[in-house]
């Protein structure tokens, strides 16, 4: 790049994009102009995917482009045959800025004031970029927060109930039924704990990547802890809900990590749950999709989730407008997509609304060990 001449009148700024041609394009516009005797000008080269807010600013509409800025009136060029361009203009452009040197005082000053703005443009360009970066950062925080409380709902039920029965019914339990309220509490405050793990974890990426611990697992044996569970029990009794169970006993070894995807059926069968009406019916079935995946399928018959909102619900923070009263759909999806996406598997949703059949059926793939 050439350096700036005190007595400088001609800047030009090459705007230029990512292509590896590019920087012979910038050896080619120095080399022209180290070539004229007595040239007094200011090149600057700015990479238009870096700097996108100068690029608009000069109306740049393709590259490569090199404009002149001052003297005025401001004047570029584009395209493939840059050089040919400029050599077609440079004793305009040039005999301009002797024009402008001899007989306008203004020229240096106008020469100043437009670096100066370059020079402001840039340190705004930055500060933006700081305040984009600490926005997403706070948007995380909010996120991490939500899943927390939201994810952490179901175990800290569990471990409540567990001491409420204990001490309503402390002189009439067995030691049996004692011991295995205990063991209830105790699973879930492990889970619990998975959890917090698991969240604060993933905030430490703007991603949401996800560590995993994969290795041989029983997919029968994880979704039949799940619903044997105190909890998952205690609330399908609560609403007379019937619960139907096809999972194969030959069913393949899945290669994933146990406490995630114990995470992720807990998770829908809580959702299938909460919005499958009082006396409804829920089914988990699990199947050998192909010879590399197992597909796991968690059916309700709820209101079901409209077309249009069944790839929304498992962004981050989205909640059907009918849930606005209460927990959605949303915070628990997004974190059961991320971990499914991290075993590099798929998660999705049927809802045949409108069909007379009504309710939703959440899908969801693994790897075979």
């Amino acid at each position: 790049m050439l350096a700036p001449s005190s007595k400088s009148t001609l800047q030009l700024i090459l705007f230029i994009d990512d292509r590896i041609a590019a920087s012979d394009l910038i050896g080619e516009v120095e080399q022209f102009l180290e070539d004229i005797p007595d040239c007094d000008c200011n090149l600057q080269v700015i990479k238009v995917s870096e700097r996108p807010d100068l690029a608009e600013k000069y109306r740049v509409v393709m590259t490569p482009a090199l404009v002149k800025t001052t003297p005025t009136p401001r004047q570029a060029i584009a395209g493939k045959n840059l050089i040919s361009q400029l050599e077609s203009c440079w004793a305009k452009w040039q005999s301009t800025s002797k024009i402008a040197a001899n007989g306008d005082a203004s020229a240096d000053g106008s020469f100043a004031c437009s670096a100066e703005l370059i020079k402001l443009s840039d340190e705004i360009f930055s500060l933006n970029q700081d305040k984009a970066s600490l926005e997403e950062k706070l948007r995380l925080k909010d996120r991490v927060i939500a899943m927390l409380a939201h994810d952490l709902r179901n175990p800290l039920t569990v471990v409540s109930l567990a001491i409420e029965t204990i001490e309503a019914n402390r002189q009439h339990l067995s030691s049996e039924k004692l011991g295995e309220l205990l063991a209830h509490a105790r699973q879930q405050t492990k889970i619990a704990e998975v959890m917090i793990r698991d969240i604060l974890e993933a905030a430490k990426d703007l991603n949401g990547d996800f560590h995993v611990d994969l290795r041989q697992i029983d997919l029968a044996a994880i979704c039949e802890d799940v619903l044997s569970d105190f909890s998952i029990l205690s609330r399908l009794e609560a609403k007379e809900q019937k619960l139907h169970k096809d999972i194969p006993i030959d069913l393949p070894m899945a290669y994933a990590d146990a406490d995630r995807i114990k995470q992720v059926v807990n998770n829908l069968i809580s959702n299938a749950i909460k919005y499958t009406p009082v006396g409804g019916k829920i089914s988990v079935v699990a199947l050998h999709r192909t010879s590399q995946k197992i597909q796991i399928t968690i059916s309700d018959n709820g209101p079901g989730i409209p077309e249009e909102m069944q790839q929304l619900i498992f962004e981050d923070n989205y909640r059907l407008e009918r849930d606005d009263a209460k927990d959605g759909y949303g915070i628990g999806l997004a974190l059961c997509q991320r971990i499914i996406r991290s075993h590099y598997g798929q998660i999705w949703v049927d809802s045949p609304i409108g069909t007379g059949q009504g309710g939703s059926s959440f899908h969801f793939t693994l790897p075979v060990y």
